[in-house]
């Protein structure tokens, strides 16, 4: 048999239908979408609301594009557009594995996201676990673990307090047995970065394993798996500038090998036999497809390892050097008006990636937060972000108090549970943040220009 097509086809034709990488921001797609305004006119729409999905960077949709003719299914074909896309498929897991800087013996799974990692990880862990996780954390990274202890830790308010807090928590657990601790890089309604590379060391002097959450942290920061001795990292594709759809879990092989597939179906299996008294013995896999079941997402996971490659290509040291003109600009903006009050758990002087969360006085969040959008086409998020306990410790209320992710249910002028949330990252332009700003300065100043209704518990304009 002939050997597997190379995929420099693919490759190549990708890299010449790109844009060529400029220096910053990054070309995404939706730069140039312009949205009507309930004042008239139509301005260009700025997409402030990165951390929940970041727009795909235009090499993406180049390389998918380039690629999507020679699509085909992935491990069990033998025409020449299968072979060609296994081949895509397993060199995007050695890219995702470069990109992290994994271990030789770590294994990458592709998933849905960070909350399908989590969930699989969840399921993967040993009896008689005990989970220990911070109540800061996302939804995705606080709730899969069901089935096994779970000891919530309050709020830190220093990253010292933080590895403090944890290195109590296990050296007082009963049984001392499995453990794992679970942990954001950086905060989806913050921004801060988290101590990990301490919390892993802690993690390990008391013989308990680490998984890091990176939905926040990879688009703005390299990811060391190495340096920061985590024992997993996960992370979603859409916030990675990458549509479609993946996740990756990358870690760690043995507690993915020792437990039963994720999902049971063809690719997780390398062996199925009946039986005699007429059952089915099924051998696994013991690689990352032991977890990966189905026909996977080609596409979604090779657009995660061309998100992954421009990143490196563009060099975080200067998105990153970008990203931090960028929070100095809205942060000083919103320290310029009396009214707003910033959320923040490690204070003002804590390192941060673009997410900033923020509400204001004689302001419902979600009113604030449809005016930015119908009268200045500044796309924000509003409400408590996934993470419910950590908005409602912030904003000091009690936890019985009403308030839902994205829906407040408070009319204009009434007083909501909810915050306002503006994130960007490396296809934000200066225009938008400085929009932004003037937009949040003249709001408060003036007030809204046009009337606000509550629709489905939503806000939105009364077109009367």
């Amino acid at each position: 048999m002939s050997a597997r097509p190379n995929t420099a086809t693919v490759e190549s034709a990708a890299v010449e239908s790109a844009d060529p990488c400029c220096a910053a921001p990054l070309p995404v797609l939706g730069r140039d979408v312009t949205v009507p305004l309930v004042t008239g006119g139509e301005v260009t729409y700025a997409a402030l609301d990165y951390a929940a999905s970041a727009p795909a960077l235009q090499r993406v949709w180049d390389d998918v594009a380039a690629y999507a003719p020679y699509y085909g299914s992935v491990h069990r074909g033998a025409g020449y557009l299968s072979q060609l896309s296994t081949d895509l498929f397993e060199n995007s897991r050695v890219t995702v594995a470069e990109f992290l800087d994994c271990r030789p013996d770590d294994q990458v799974v592709f998933t849905r996201s960070t909350t399908d990692s989590l969930n699989l990880l969840a399921a993967t862990i040993p009896a008689g676990c005990q989970v220990f996780v911070f109540e800061t954390e996302h939804h995705a990274s606080l709730l899969p673990w069901r089935d096994a202890r779970v000891t919530y830790l309050n709020a830190p308010r220093t990253p010292e307090q933080a590895v403090e807090t944890l290195e109590r928590a296990l050296a007082d657990r009963d049984p001392y047995g499995p453990a794992l601790v679970c942990v954001t890089g950086a905060s989806n309604v913050t921004g801060e970065l988290w101590p990990v590379k301490e919390l892993a060391a802690a993690a390990h002097a008391h013989g308990a394993r680490i998984v890091l959450d990176a939905a926040q942290l990879a688009p703005h920061h390299p990811v060391s798996v190495r340096e920061l001795d985590v024992d997993w990292v996960a992370f979603s594709g859409h916030k990675l500038y990458a549509p479609f759809g993946s996740g990756v879990l990358a870690g760690r092989a043995d507690w993915l090998q020792d437990s039963e597939p994720y999902l049971a179906g063809g690719g997780a299996s390398r062996k199925v036999a009946r039986r005699a008294d007429g059952g089915v013995d099924v051998e696994w896999h013991t690689t990352a497809a032991r977890h990966e079941a189905g026909s996977p997402n080609v596409i979604g996971v090779y657009s995660i390892a061309s998100a992954c490659k421009a990143l490196t290509e563009a060099g975080f040291d200067s998105l990153v050097a970008r990203e931090r003109h960028l929070i100095a600009t809205v942060r000083e903006g919103l320290a310029e008006v009396p009214e707003v009050r910033v959320l923040s758990l490690f204070g003002d002087d804590a390192p941060r990636v673009g997410v900033i969360s923020f509400v204001v006085d004689g302001w419902n969040s979600s009113h604030f937060a449809a005016a930015l959008s119908a009268e200045y086409g500044i796309g924000v998020r509003d409400g408590l972000f996934c993470a419910h306990p950590l908005v409602r410790t912030l904003l000091g209320s009690d936890p019985q108090d009403p308030g839902e992710c994205g829906a407040p249910e408070a009319a204009p002028g009434e007083r909501s549970l909810n915050a306002i949330r503006v994130s960007f990252g490396a296809g934000t332009p200066d225009e938008h943040v400085e929009r932004f700003v003037r937009a949040v300065k003249e709001l408060v100043r003036d007030g809204a220009q046009w009337k606000y209704r509550t629709e489905d518990g939503r806000c939105v304009p009364d077109r009367g």
